[in-house]
């Protein structure tokens, strides 16, 4: 039985990896600080919990032990943290990276985090230039995010271990910090009789089921070597689509009320012009994603709305996304 170990593995990406690994004959253990943050189902599936702080030099070495087939590290943010890998890598078949698209620049150098979208041409492949990698751990800004994923990136494939880079997108699943689709969820749980959509709805910004990137991890763990692939679901919905998508999935009706500005109406996936990434790469490689957005968002949307107006999240929501006042009175202005 093929073996491995997941760093992060109690949060989105890493639960969703850890489970799919599980049921499809994979021994898997997951590292997370707090044993009682546990997902139930990882625990159903026989996923082991090991107790480990990532940036712990000795617990790392304690959670990889003598070596795994797969180790797959959902908290490598900086260069360090992925330094910090190295040590243990020769007992290792193979390593993947999550990332993510924060990382690419435009022509202009422009990247998503920018206060200007970037604006790609078409869809944006691994050999899209990327910011300048940044050394200094500062990884908590808009800027520095994707600057120091570059470092951790180039830390890992110059390591001459096998190491695979997955850069993912808007990703979104059961279980997320904060879900995305709670813009319009919320909505619906406070019965609103319409809703508002920048820029007419059209913006995209091309989404990753975890369920999805946990696919593309377990076809590429039996292919070992140095690459980057992005990974992201097999259609791309606009704004209008996922709002129509949470409302029908929640049995509410609404207004659909385009605006041809920025705001208000501003959601999650207002993003023109939008951004699409090449899967040309994973496709080759065998991935085959569990289903397209529409399907794979669908429990992650009940599953939000089961909390009721006031979710787990509800500190980390910026209210001002929730101006009913405003949204109000563009409507009595029409």
């Amino acid at each position: 039985m093929p073996s491995a170990l997941i760093l992060g593995g109690t949060g989105l990406l890493g639960r969703a990896t850890a489970l799919r690994l599980a049921n499809h004959g994979w021994e898997v253990a997951v590292t997370g600080r707090d044993p009682r943050r546990m997902p139930a189902e990882l625990a159903e599936a026989g996923v082991e919990h090991r107790a480990s702080d990532r940036r712990d030099p000795d617990a790392l070495a304690a959670a990889v032990g003598e070596g795994v087939d797969l180790l797959v590290d959902a908290l490598c943010f900086t260069a360090e943290d992925a330094r910090s890998l190295l040590p243990h890598l020769g007992g290792v078949g193979s390593t993947v990276m999550f990332s993510s698209k924060a990382v690419y620049v435009d022509g202009e150098g422009r990247h998503i985090n920018s206060p200007e979208r970037p604006n790609f041409g078409g869809p944006v492949a691994e050999g899209q230039a990327t910011l300048e990698p940044a050394w200094d751990g500062r990884y908590r800004s808009r800027e520095g995010y994707g600057r120091n994923k570059v470092a951790a990136e180039r830390v890992l494939l110059d390591s001459g271990y096998p190491a695979t880079v997955l850069r993912a997108s808007k990703v979104h699943g059961v279980g997320a910090a904060l879900p995305r689709e709670w813009h319009f969820v919320r909505r619906v749980l406070d019965g609103r009789p319409a809703v508002l959509l920048a820029h007419g709805g059209r913006g995209f910004d091309h989404p990753t089921a975890a369920v999805n990137a946990a696919a593309l991890v377990e076809a590429v763990a039996g292919l070992p070597g140095s690459r980057i692939l992005n990974t992201a679901d097999p259609d791309i919905p606009t704004g209008l689509d996922i709002a129509r998508l949470v409302a029908r999935t929640l049995g509410h009706a609404w207004e659909e009320v385009p605006v041809e500005a920025a705001e208000p109406g501003w959601h999650p996936w207002d993003v023109v012009p939008g951004i699409r990434l090449d899967l040309s790469a994973a496709t080759a490689l065998g991935y085959r994603p569990e289903g397209d957005y529409a399907v794979t968002v669908r429990p992650a949307i009940e599953w939000a709305a089961s909390f009721g107006p006031t979710p787990p999240w509800a500190a980390e929501v910026e209210e001002s996304d929730f101006d009913y006042a405003a949204e109000d009175a563009y409507l009595a202005g029409r």
